[in-house]
């Protein structure tokens, strides 16, 4: 399948699991969506690990930046993959990344590189050589659970909200 189709399904498959899927071609619209996501005012965490990240950086107004994710409403981080067929975001510990930061806000904000949208499990696993990192999240939409008097509750274990950013 060609990287635009896979970039396709991985979208209409986002778009299943109640995230929303936002895909960009530059620093410009890139920068754009972010600052619309940031409007609400919440406050919110980034690093600067990636150009992506950078870029982000600049279209947060300071006073909204949070230093400690523990108290953010939004998180924006690059994350080290997607699936396709599932509408998943991966997240890695590989290179000291706090991947908790994603799962503790109420909106999460991935950014996932449209080169690292692997159409199947498979796929994404068949890439790996060595040791997996110590630990790998996979991110399908909002959190949700309907364990509680099978009533379907968003956000307990998880982000209420998920957007993702494929660039």
């Amino acid at each position: 399948m060609s990287n635009d189709r896979v970039i396709e399904l991985f979208m209409a498959n986002v778009a299943k699991v109640a995230a929303a899927p936002i895909r960009v071609t530059d620093l410009d619209s890139f920068k754009a969506a972010v600052g619309q996501i940031v409007l609400s005012g919440a406050s919110v965490y980034c690093t600067d690990d990636t150009e992506w990240q950078r870029v982000a950086l600049s279209a947060v107004p300071p006073e909204q930046l949070e230093h400690d994710y523990r108290s953010a409403g939004v998180c924006i981080d690059e994350v080290f993959a997607a699936i396709a067929e599932t509408g998943s975001i991966v997240s890695s510990s590989a290179g000291g990344s706090a991947i908790q930061a994603g799962l503790l806000a109420s909106h999460h904000v991935a950014v996932v590189s449209s080169d690292k949208i692997y159409e199947t499990l498979d796929d994404f696993f068949a890439i790996w050589e060595g040791a997996l990192p110590t630990n790998i999240t996979f991110e399908t939409g909002p959190s949700r659970t309907a364990d509680i008097e099978l009533t379907l509750t968003i956000g307990v274990h998880g982000p209420e909200r998920l957007t993702i950013i494929i660039v």
